[in-house]
């Protein structure tokens, strides 16, 4: 066999190994891997290069070679999900760097950390400030996990003691031109929905790149001329601006009319009517 077919074999039986192995075992970024797990990667794509065009090495013994580190992976990984012991023997375990606004020095210098690679990863946290910190701990994969302090949290509802609406994982319903029926059908819709939508926009499927039905089943999208403006969803807008008017107009009843039982009553309605507002415009905005 030719030299340049025996290589162009050997690549590209190596290519397919190689997306196999990543498909099957590899499940997180290559910046979230641990040492090991990054020295598993590179050792087997290093094994799989050197095969391909190292034509002196015998492609069985590559192959051999090849199995060896992938079973060897493979054990790992299912050691270390039965049994902690092996986990933290070959993944590490978190270790704290700052505990109860105190920074540890000693965990600092037994993770050969010095303070300018804490104030890095600090400020890849956002945070600038290391009084900030209440808690921080270092992860196997030298990651650094934060907890502020309480008072310089940033503000939530759950703080605030306000109530929000859930929020539905938005769909995406065309991609490239193409309709997909999947996202349409979980959320209960049809095609002649969607035609009709994109008919109020003046749009057509085959001039889609993208659209999306958000959480309250609004339709947004993306053209592929650049120059050509999208409107906007109006549902949610005109129904509180409606709101509005219903209560403008009740007040405006209310002041127009001698009749005080009558006057009541339309006060009355006003009121509810901004009740109603009130609970209607978190879904609005």
């Amino acid at each position: 066999m030719p030299g340049w077919l025996e290589v162009i074999l050997r690549s590209a039986i190596g290519f397919i190994i190689v997306i196999t192995i990543g498909r099957l075992f590899v499940r997180k970024p290559i910046g979230e891997a641990s040492i090991i797990e990054f020295s598993f990667i590179l050792i087997i794509s290093l094994i799989v290069a050197m095969g391909s065009f190292h034509l002196s090495i015998p492609f069985g013994w590559a192959l051999i070679s090849l199995v060896v580190w992938c079973v060897g992976m493979i054990s790992i990984s299912y050691l270390s999900e039965v049994s902690k012991k092996v986990r933290t023997l070959f993944y590490g375990k978190g270790v704290p760097i700052v505990k109860d606004g105190k920074i540890l020095e000693d965990n600092m210098k037994k993770q050969h950390i010095n303070t300018d690679e804490l104030l890095r990863k600090l400020r890849s946290k956002n945070v600038f400030q290391f009084t900030d910190v209440e808690f921080a701990v270092l992860e196997g994969n030298g990651e650094l996990n934060v907890l502020l302090k309480k008072d310089t949290q940033p503000l939530t509802a759950k703080i605030l003691n306000q109530n929000v609406p859930a929020i539905k994982e938005p769909e995406t319903v065309i991609m490239d031109g193409e309709i997909l029926d999947e996202p349409l059908a979980t959320r209960g819709l049809s095609r002649k929905w969607l035609q009709t939508e994109l008919e109020k926009m003046n749009a057509l499927v085959e001039n889609v790149v993208l659209a999306q039905i958000d959480e309250y089943g609004q339709l947004t999208i993306d053209l592929f001329d650049d120059q050509l403006t999208v409107p906007k969803p109006t549902e949610l807008p005109l129904l509180e601006a409606s709101i509005k008017q219903v209560q403008a107009d009740l007040e405006l009843f209310s002041l127009d009319t001698e009749q005080p039982q009558v006057k009541k009553q339309y006060r009355w309605c006003a009121e509810q009517m901004h009740a109603v507002y009130q609970m209607v415009s978190p879904y609005t905005k």
